[in-house]
C-alpha cells in the first residue's frame, strides 16, 4: 500500500506541472482573411453608387453628325474667319456660289455634316453684305444697272472661289470649281 500511496502522490505532483496549452478563440477574421474570402466592402459600395448615378452614353462621331452636331475639331480653330467658314461650306457642297452672285443653300448635296443654324445665319449675313456692296457700287457708278454691277462683281469674285467649291454654271447646273 505504500507503493500505491507513493504512486498517487506522484500522480498529484505531476498533474500540477503539466497543463494543456491555452487556446484562444477569435470570432473575427483578420484583414487578410477578409480579402481572401472576398469581402471588399468599399469596392462594393463604390460599385453600388456608380450603378445608381446616371451618366451620359458616349456617341461616335458618325452618330453625332447624323444628329446634326458638329464634332469638336482636334485642333482649335481660334484663327478661323467667316471667310474660312464659307470656304469650308463651299468645299462640303452645303452652300454654293450662285450665278447671281449670292450664296445659295444647297444642303441636299452636302457631303459631310449638316448645315447648322450658325451656318445659315452666316450665309444670310454674307448675302446681306453683298447686297449692300452692290448698292454702294451703284452710288459710285450710277450709270450702271444693278444687273451689270452684279455680273461684273461675280466674274471677278468667281476667280477667288476656293478650289473644289460648289458653284453654279451659266446653264444652271452645279459643279466643283476646277483649279
Amino acid at each position: 500500500m505504500k507503493r500505491r500511496g507513493l504512486l498517487l502522490l506522484a500522480a498529484f505532483a505531476w498533474s500540477g506541472c503539466i497543463r494543456a496549452p491555452e487556446i484562444v478563440m477569435v470570432d473575427r477574421a483578420t484583414a487578410l482573411e477578409e480579402q481572401a474570402s472576398g469581402s471588399f466592402k468599399s469596392v462594393e459600395q463604390r460599385l453600388a453608387r456608380a450603378g445608381m448615378s446616371p451618366t451620359p452614353v458616349p456617341l461616335t462621331p458618325n452618330q453625332l453628325e447624323e444628329l446634326g452636331i458638329q464634332p469638336t475639331p482636334l485642333v482649335e480653330n481660334i484663327g478661323r474667319t467667316q471667310a474660312d467658314r464659307v470656304d469650308e461650306l463651299l468645299r462640303r457642297h452645303c452652300v454654293g456660289e450662285g450665278r447671281d452672285g449670292l450664296l445659295v443653300d444647297t444642303r441636299r448635296q452636302c457631303q459631310a455634316g449638316r448645315l447648322s443654324s450658325d451656318d445659315v445665319a452666316l450665309v444670310e449675313r454674307v448675302n446681306r453684305a453683298r447686297l449692300h456692296l452692290w448698292q454702294w457700287m451703284r452710288t459710285v457708278r450710277p450709270d450702271l444697272t444693278e444687273e451689270s454691277v452684279r455680273r461684273s462683281w461675280q466674274q471677278v469674285h468667281a476667280k477667288g472661289v476656293i478650289c473644289g467649291g460648289w458653284v453654279e454654271s451659266d446653264d444652271g447646273t452645279w459643279g466643283e470649281k476646277k483649279c
